[in-house]
């Protein structure tokens, strides 16, 4: 990948190519420059962008999770009805024209109960991603740029939580504190933490001695101002990717949490609650445990098609 800090080349089609030099504007002042020339501009997004919308299983990835997404937002309008409501006179209903998706044992709606669980499985892929980010950052940054004794413990730490299987430390967690939404979000989270500091100090490590880094340092720029403005930005890219295909990930481990009775309680309209009713009528209401795991299965694979074309596009080998 070119360094991020480097002037775009710009040309207009069939000419030839024109350097603009970026100013104190940066890319916004380059991108004005061309703009009033009338000359196309090529930045790195824009390249990125590019490459990603050329991956055909990318594209699809992304229309697979804008569904996941629509349909949490919009759920109250879309339900049939209410993910909690029930007809206890009408149990164990095959799918049909009044309930598409069939009812469970209590005569909930499962279609309705499948929508609301996109909510719960949305919040927890993202807070558990965003909690392990907000973490992993900081301390990978401190570990990758400080080196030393900083980079000593912190990675002594994240080998702790690399020994504790997701799963198993998640369920320990969850058992101690409770069950309920952010004890799984704090969980997961915990545990996620650990391979975001390594990938970024990975990163880090081959950026900071970069030529533009020592610039900056010549220039009496500070630590932390080095650090944001110049190593961070060249050194997320593993990290993105790494993020988008956790967030699937920790979809998965929320189910399996629910499903072993660990993590959301019963009543919350979950994929993984509604997979663990259904397996109790195996062989005889089979729609029971297939559409929510179907709707796991889908949701899942949105996320690891983006991540794999997120992957691709940042890979500067494949340009």
């Amino acid at each position: 990948m070119s360094d991020a800090t480097s002037p775009p080349t710009v040309g207009p089609p069939g000419v030839g190519e024109v350097t603009l030099e970026a100013g104190a504007g940066g890319f916004g002042g380059v991108e004005s420059q061309a703009a009033a020339l009338g000359i196309r501009v090529q930045t790195q997004f824009g390249d990125i962008r590019r490459r990603f919308l050329r991956n055909k299983l990318a594209v699809v990835g992304l229309g697979m999770v804008g569904v996941v997404f629509l349909t949490a937002l919009v759920a109250p309008v879309i339900a049939p009805s209410g993910p909690k409501a029930q007809n206890l006179s009408n149990t164990l209903a095959s799918p049909s024209s009044a309930h598409w998706l069939g009812t469970d044992d209590l005569g909930r709606d499962q279609l309705s109960r499948v929508i609301y669980g996109s909510r719960i499985a949305v919040v927890v892929g993202l807070a558990t991603i965003l909690l392990a980010l907000v973490i992993g950052v900081v301390l990978g940054s401190l570990s990758g740029y400080l080196g030393g004794a900083w980079d000593a413990v912190i990675m002594r730490v994240a080998d702790v939580f690399f020994a504790f299987p997701v799963l198993i430390g998640a369920i320990v967690i969850v058992l101690v504190v409770g069950r309920g939404l952010a004890p799984v979000i704090l969980a997961l989270g915990i545990f996620s933490w650990a391979t975001v500091a390594r990938l970024l100090r990975s990163s880090i490590l081959s950026v900071r001695e970069s030529e533009y880094v020592e610039a900056a340092r010549s220039l009496g720029a500070g630590r932390f101002r080095i650090v944001t403005r110049h190593v961070l930005p060249n050194s997320l890219a593993p990290v993105l990717v790494f993020a988008m295909v956790s967030v699937a990930t920790a979809i998965v481990a929320e189910a399996g949490l629910s499903y072993l009775g660990v993590g959301l309680p019963p009543d919350v309209p979950d994929w993984g609650n509604m997979i663990s009713t259904g397996q109790k009528f195996f062989g005889y209401k089979d729609f029971l445990w297939f559409f929510p795991s179907m709707a796991v299965v889908f949701t899942v694979l949105g996320f690891v098609f983006v991540g794999d074309g997120l992957r691709d596009a940042l890979d500067p080998r494949l340009r």
